[in-house]
Parts: structure tokens; C-alpha cells; sequence
């Protein structure tokens, strides 16, 4: 079939995924991850917003967009376009270590270079490594570290490196003159495959969900309402922060992810109390971790154990 977005033909077993470039960002690295990307159609787009409107209108099966960093925090477009607009799920989440390499033109060395190109984010995790490296050199911020690159290959940039994704340096014809630099060696990029709604994977045991919980009302314990929906199953949040409704000042939706599976019980009568007090509650997939670490099960919280108290109801209910 033909992919209007793509502008390319495709067979219907090619998936096709959107993601965030330009190319040769760590969002394409991540995008690498993926089990099916050998057989995939993959193409950039501008913008978050862009990348998941694809999936949205059905021109693209995924997009891979970032959502956390370890360093820089939430990605805020990220997370209100899951919060609004035609629903979507999160699939699957990926790391990418941010471990940048400083590209230069072949036969350029280190004396040669007076300007840095890069993105803000991308120069405030290198700061400290630049002052110490290239103290002599400016650093000017561009769109994005790919477009760093992209302008410093077709030699009309101004600067002559540029601080991106190693993987810039096989899409532009550059050469690493330093990698692994930063300011952060643990420093990570969480991303993740969008698609539309469908049944979540099954569960592994390491599992992992995002929501958006709606308040009804601005009022004393609003938030307490809501986390006393986890604290009472046991469950454990990874993730919480609020983020403007755009409809009024002080609204406000929080943004949720939590250890386990929308399959577990104690998952399931979470979401079901959430329902019960919240004015909306967006369900944005359940998904395998990916660190693999399983969450620890309080006493009292486990599947056994709910389906126990249940039937022990059922029995009172019946006279047993």
C-alpha cells in the first residue's frame, strides 16, 4: 500500500515509524532498538507533535518520541500531547545512554576550532567537559545537535564542530575528534513507541503503566485522594508531576507512571478508584520496563490475595 505521509510504497507487513529528527539524533538510536526496525520504514518529522499526528491520522504505526531525561526531566511537549487530543498508547520504552561525541569536518583538528554548535540541552550537559577541553571555544546553540552536524557536512555553518549523537557522524560523513564526552556519565534518555489504541502487551512481571489523572475540583487533599489510590494497594509510582489543563489557571492533570500491569489486580482496583473520584482519567498503556526490575509485592496486594478477599465477599454476600 502507499503511505501518504511516507510518499512511498510499502507492503502491508512494513511497519512504518514516525520519530523525532532530524536524522542522526538520539532519538534514531532509539528508534534502532526496535525488534522489526531492519524491516521497518522509518522517516523523521519536525516535531513531537508531528511525529505522533502521523500515528493519530494513520499515516504512520508508531513514533518513537523522547519523554525523560535523566538530567534535563520530562519532556513537557511529549507529555501533554498523551494528555490531549485523539487517544494514543505507549507500547514500549527504551534508554539511550547521552554520551555525546564532538564531530568535525575530516582533517580538522583541535587548534582548528573556535565555535561549537549544538543544542541547549545537549550544552548543558557538556558545559563543565568544554570548559576544560576547549576553554578557548564559543559555544552557539542550534535547533537541535543533528542540525549542528547537518550544517557543519555541508561546510555553510559557522563553527567548526559540532556536539551531537555519534550516530550523526555516519548520516553526515563527519568525524568523532572526542567521544563519550559529558558532564553526566549515568546520564539517560528514556523514549518511547507510541501507537494507537489496541490491547496492551501482555504482562512480564516488569512491567510498567502510564496514565493522566484529571482532578474534578481544586480542593484541600485533591492530590492525596489520589496517591492514597496506590498507597492502599501497595503500588509504587515512578513518575508524578503536574501539568496545566490550558483551561484555567490552577487546573491542573498529573502525569503518572507506576510499577506494574493494568492486568494486575492491584493495578486494575487503582484505576478503578481513580475513575471514581477523578473528572477524566486517560489510560496511556501498560508496557514492559526497561531495566527488567520487578516490583516488590507488599503483603496483602497480590493477585492471589484480591481474588481471595473477592471470592470471601462473594461467600458473604450469597449467606456461605
Amino acid at each position: 500500500m502507499a503511505g501518504s505521509w511516507f510518499n512511498v510504497a510499502v507492503s502491508d507487513e512494513s511497519p512504518r515509524y514516525a520519530y523525532l529528527g532530524p536524522e542522526g539524533t538520539f532519538t534514531e538510536q532509539a528508534l534502532r532498538a526496535l525488534p522489526d526496525y531492519q524491516g521497518a520504514t522509518v522517516r523523521p518529522a519536525a516535531t513531537v507533535t508531528l511525529a505522533l499526528d502521523a500515528v493519530r491520522t494513520g499515516d504512520a504505526d508508531g513514533a518513537v518520541v523522547p519523554i525523560e531525561n535523566s538530567v534535563e526531566g520530562s519532556v513537557p511537549v511529549t507529555l501533554d500531547e498523551l494528555a490531549t487530543g485523539d487517544p494514543l498508547r505507549i507500547a514500549r520504552e527504551m534508554t539511550v545512554p547521552v554520551a555525546f561525541s564532538l564531530l568535525v569536518r575530516p582533517g580538522t583538528v583541535v587548534a582548528d576550532i573556535k565555535r561549537i554548535a549544538t543544542h541547549p540541552h545537549a550544552a548543558a550537559q557538556t558545559r563543565k567537559w568544554c570548559a576544560v577541553e576547549l576553554p578557548e571555544a564559543e559555544v552557539v546553540h542550534t535547533t537541535s545537535t543533528a542540525a549542528a552536524s547537518a550544517a557543519l557536512a555541508d561546510d555553510t555553518a559557522a563553527w567548526e564542530a559540532a556536539i551531537s549523537a555519534p550516530l550523526a557522524a555516519e548520516h553526515y560523513g563527519l568525524e568523532a575528534l572526542f567521544s563519550g564526552i559529558g558532564d553526566n556519565e549515568e546520564a539517560q534518555t528514556r523514549f518511547v513507541l507510541v501507537t494507537r489504541p489496541g490491547t496492551p502487551p501482555p504482562r512480564t512481571g516488569a512491567d510498567k503503566t502510564s496514565l493522566v489523572a484529571f482532578m474534578r475540583e481544586d480542593h484541600p487533599g485533591a492530590l492525596l485522594e489520589i496517591l492514597e489510590q496506590f498507597t492502599s494497594r501497595g503500588i509504587n509510582l515512578t513518575r508524578i508531576e503536574s501539568r496545566p489543563t490550558g483551561a484555567a489557571l490552577g487546573n491542573y492533570c498529573f502525569s503518572i507512571d507506576l510499577e506494574g500491569h493494568v492486568e494486575d489486580s492491584r493495578v486494575g482496583e487503582a484505576l478503578m478508584g481513580l475513575r471514581r473520584i477523578c473528572a477524566d482519567v486517560r489510560f496511556l498503556g501498560s508496557y514492559e520496563r526497561h531495566d527488567g526490575i520487578s516490583p516488590t509485592i507488599r503483603p496483602g496486594t497480590s493477585d492471589q490475595e484480591f481474588n481471595a478477599a473477592s471470592a470471601w465477599l462473594t461467600r458473604l454476600r450469597e449467606g456461605r
